[in-house]
């Protein structure tokens, strides 16, 4: 490979003898250890004839004014008494006219001014009108890399160095390779020392660098170059991060793992992939596809407001055109207790309790009776528990028999780790007049209050209620005096009496079915 040569001026010289004229150009720069091809051409009286002596030419290199030093010659019996073998070469045929020359692993002492002699018989001349002048300068031409097939992953690649300007044929080259890609275990070492390798890239090798480096032993200088690689390669370690609530970094929970969320806390969804090109990513829930929360950002996927529906497998796939890859996680939606409408009744002479919560993870059930804690599955001569739980769901039942005191508080408990709720029952005393009845009501928190601010609506309830159930009117037509029942007493409601109600509550089975002089049991449940 020949390094391409400077702007050439061909000159005649009008002090050349008639018919001697040399065309070749005034300088030529070259680089230490590289090669550079000189064109040139001259004429003499009789050049073409039929003359069958032979042509010889030579260049001397100007020592002084006086003295030329041999440099490149064709003629054997000169060649053989240099002393001194020079990296000059005379490639063409001089009695053609051709004077052109070569310099090969050119070194800093061959620069200087040149001329041409030409000795064809006893014609003996010496071009020293048109003279060459030599510029050696330091070794700055790096080599070339040459990568043949695109890097891909497990799939095998010459790469080849060479460097522009060194000399086809000239004194072999050192050449060596390093870089993280030659640990592969299938590459041959013993290839490292050539200027071409095989490599089969891994797709940890993509962005390393590989580098070249090429030695000139006989001028001992030395020239390198890096490239980085490219390795094409199918996504692979995709994972997803993620971020609840307030976070300050992802956490990675790892593929097919299960993530528990609390209902209505914020969710991020990070999903990143190494691959090169770069993967295109997109998540689905189960088997609906997703759009992405920000279209700028296809791995990224935000649930505002996590709700039970959300309780699935996500899975984000990256895929790009070397492969695909996926992963997955799911969302197990969390959530507090929910008391589904506890409620008694009384069946026979005892009462019975029932109570359903929902909850994830499912909540346990408990029952308070005035200070004493009941639960799990029991009984005794008094009560019965009966407890049971199916996924998120928890049921209990209650049974009391015997007799009950007034003003005795019933409730019912749901909790799991991430709260609680209860429903509260109260059993009140009933009409004072008619002795022995009780009424049973249910208090909480956050109903007192509810039923303090409803109190006006209550009492025209109340008002009405007692008008449908008061007896006939007395001789004179008026209504039976009357007292209001005992639950606006622990309510605080202080109003005029108009008549006597059991409770402002609804009524478990009407009235009407109960025995004569006795208070009608009625149960209310204030949410808690």
């Amino acid at each position: 490979m020949l390094l391409p040569l400077l702007s050439v001026l061909w000159a005649g010289s009008p002090q050349e003898d008639p018919g001697f004229e040399l065309r070749v150009q005034e300088s030529v720069t070259v680089q230490e250890g590289l090669c550079v091809h000189v064109p040139c051409s001259f004429s003499y009286p009789g050049v073409g004839g039929s003359n069958s002596t032979p042509a010889y030419g030579s260049w001397y290199r100007i020592k002084n004014p006086k003295v030329g030093v041999l440099m490149a010659t064709n003629n054997p019996a000169r060649e053989a008494k240099r002393k001194n073998k020079f990296p000059f070469h005379l490639p063409g045929d001089p009695g053609a006219g051709n004077c052109s020359l070569s310099i090969t692993d050119a070194q800093r002492g061959h620069g200087g001014n040149y001329y041409f002699h030409l000795d064809r018989g006893l014609m003996r001349h010496t071009y020293k009108s048109n003279r060459l002048t030599v510029h050696v300068r330091a070794l700055t031409q790096t080599p070339d890399i040459r990568v043949k097939e695109p890097l891909e992953s497990g799939c095998p690649s010459h790469l080849t160095c060479s460097v522009p300007g060194a000399c086809d044929g000239a004194m072999p080259l050192t050449i060596s390779w390093t870089g993280a890609a030659l640990r592969a275990p299938e590459l041959d070492l013993e290839a490292s020392n050539s200027s071409e390798i095989l490599l089969i890239p891994r797709p940890q090798d993509h962005g390393t660098n590989l580098t070249c480096r090429v030695t000139f032993p006989r001028v001992g200088v030395s020239t390198q170059s890096t490239i980085t690689l490219n390795v094409s390669y199918a996504p692979q370690n995709l994972s997803i991060g993620i971020c609840q609530g307030n976070c300050t970094e992802l956490k990675y929970p790892g593929n097919g793992s299960s993530l528990p969320v609390l209902e209505g806390e914020s969710l991020l969804l990070v999903c990143a992939a190494d691959s090169n090109p770069p993967a295109t990513l997109s998540w689905a829930q189960g088997s609906r596809t997703l759009g992405p929360s920000q279209p700028w950002e296809p791995g990224v996927l935000e649930l505002p407001r996590v709700q039970l529906g959300h309780g699935s497998k996500f899975t984000c796939q990256a895929q790009n055109p070397l492969g695909s890859q996926h992963v997955s996680l799911r969302l197990s939606v969390v959530y507090p207790p929910r008391l589904l409408s506890p409620s008694c009744s009384w069946e026979g002479e005892g009462l019975h309790c029932s109570c359903s919560s929902r909850a994830q993870p499912a909540p346990t059930l408990r029952w308070r009776l005035g200070e004493g804690l009941l639960e799990g599955n029991h009984s005794n001569a008094s009560w019965t528990i009966t407890s049971s739980s199916a996924g998120p769901w928890a049921n209990s039942s209650l049974s009391l028999s015997g007799p009950l005191g007034s003003g005795l508080r019933l409730s019912c408990e749901a909790r799991n780790a991430h709260g609680s709720q209860s429903a509260a029952f109260l059993l009140l005393p009933g009409k004072p007049e008619l002795g022995g009845g009780f009424v049973l009501g249910t208090v909480g928190g956050a109903g007192v209050a509810g039923l303090l601010s409803l109190c006006p609506c209550l009492i025209f309830f109340m008002v009405k209620i007692c008008r449908k159930q008061a007896p006939e009117p007395a001789a004179g037509g008026k209504d039976a005096a009357c007292t209001l029942g005992p639950l606006s007493q622990f309510l605080g409601l202080h109003v005029d009496p108009l008549c006597y109600l059991p409770a402002p509550i609804t009524l478990i089975g009407p009235p009407s079915l109960l025995p004569l002089g006795v208070t009608s049991p009625s149960i209310r449940q204030i949410s808690p």
